[in-house]
C-alpha cells in the first residue's frame, strides 16, 4: 500500500467550498448547519471524576471522554489518543462536556495523535495535559509539538511501529483514508490510526477515515480484540469521501474481525449535517438486525470500562 502523497503545497481555493476535499461547504450553509444549530443547542453531559478500576495483567480499562478522545489504561501504562478537552474549537460548540476533567487524568505516559486537524490534535488541551512522556504521530505533524511538554516526539509512516522493549509494549501507526493537511497554506501532513498492543491485547483506533480497503489489510496484520471506530459526520454523501457512517463502521468491524466494536465522533461536536443523536440509533439499528448487539459496547462518557 503506498504512503500518504505529500505535495509542497496545497493550492489556494477559489471558493469556501475548496477548503475541504469533498467540497462540502457553502458559507450560508455552514453556518446554519454547525455553527448555529449547535448554537442553538443546549450543552449536555456531565464530567465526572472517574473511579480507575484495579486491573489485572492482561485487562485494560477504556474511558471515553468524547468525540475521538480516549484514556486506555493497562496496569503498567496509562495512553491518550486524539485528547480534546475544548467547549469551543473556533466558531464550533462542544454540545456535549468531556466526561472528565483534565486535572482528574492520571499520570500519562502516551500520547497518540492520529493526525494535525483541530479536533483531533488540540494544542490547548495537550499543553495541559499532566508532562506526557511520550508522543507519537503522523510524519509531518512533530513541528506542531513542539514545546507542548512532551518529552519525546516520535512521527511514524504508514506500518511503522515504535515500541519499548522494558515496558513491553508497541504502537504501529495504519493507514486510513483522510486528509493531513491543518491550514489553508499548510503543507500536506501524515494521517491514519493506531494499533496499540501490549500484554496481550490490540486495540485498534480508526482516527478519521472513510471506508477502504486498507481494513482488510489491518484485519489480517492485527485482528485486534477492540475496534474505536468513528460512526458521525457522514451526511452529506460528499462526506464520506473522508468519514464513515454506522453502515460502514459495522462491514470495518468484520473485516477487521476485532471482538468489539466502541463507536466514537459522533455526539460531541456538530460536524456534519446529520442530527446529532442519528449515529448512534443507526448503528444499534444495524446491529440488532445483523446480531451483532453484544458485539457494540457504547461507552458513557466519563465512565471507565474494563475489556
Amino acid at each position: 500500500m503506498t504512503k500518504p502523497q505529500r505535495p509542497p503545497r496545497r493550492k489556494l481555493p477559489r471558493s469556501f467550498k475548496e477548503l475541504t476535499p469533498a467540497n462540502h461547504f457553502n458559507p450560508a450553509t455552514f453556518f446554519r448547519e454547525l455553527v448555529w444549530k449547535a448554537l442553538m443547542t443546549p450543552r449536555t453531559g456531565v464530567s465526572r471524576r472517574p473511579v480507575f478500576p484495579r486491573l489485572k495483567y492482561g485487562e485494560v480499562a477504556v474511558t471515553w471522554i468524547g468525540h475521538a478522545s480516549f484514556l486506555i489504561q493497562f496496569t503498567d501504562l496509562n495512553v491518550l489518543i486524539d485528547p480534546n478537552f475544548a467547549n469551543w474549537l473556533f466558531l464550533l460548540k462542544r454540545v456535549r462536556r468531556s466526561g472528565l476533567k483534565i486535572r482528574d487524568l492520571p499520570p500519562i505516559d502516551l500520547v497518540l495523535l492520529t493526525h494535525a486537524h483541530f479536533d483531533h490534535f488540540h494544542k490547548p488541551t495537550l499543553r495541559r495535559l499532566p508532562h506526557p512522556k511520550i508522543g507519537i504521530m503522523p510524519r509531518g505533524v512533530g513541528d506542531l509539538a513542539h514545546n507542548l511538554g512532551f518529552s519525546r516526539i516520535v512521527e511514524l509512516e504508514w506500518w511503522e511501529s515504535f515500541s519499548q522493549a522494558r515496558s513491553n509494549w508497541k504502537v504501529t501507526f495504519v493507514p486510513s483514508k483522510h486528509w493531513g493537511a491543518r491550514t489553508i497554506h499548510d503543507r500536506h501532513r501524515g494521517y491514519g490510526g493506531f494499533v496499540l498492543e501490549h500484554q496481550g491485547r490490540r486495540i485498534y483506533h480508526a482516527g478519521d477515515s472513510a471506508y477502504f480497503n486498507g481494513f482488510v489489510e489491518i484485519g489480517k496484520r492485527f485482528s485486534p480484540t477492540l475496534a474505536l471506530l468513528p460512526i458521525g459526520a457522514y451526511h452529506p454523501e460528499s462526506f464520506r469521501k473522508v468519514h464513515m457512517g454506522p453502515d460502514e463502521a459495522i462491514k470495518v468491524f468484520r473485516e477487521l474481525g476485532a471482538r468489539w466494536l466502541v463507536p466514537m465522533h459522533y455526539g460531541t461536536f456538530k460536524l456534519s449535517f446529520e442530527e446529532m443523536d442519528e449515529p448512534l440509533r443507526w448503528l444499534l439499528e444495524i446491529a440488532a438486525r445483523e446480531n451483532l448487539t453484544r458485539q457494540i459496547r457504547v461507552l458513557e462518557a466519563g465512565l471507565p470500562v474494563v475489556f
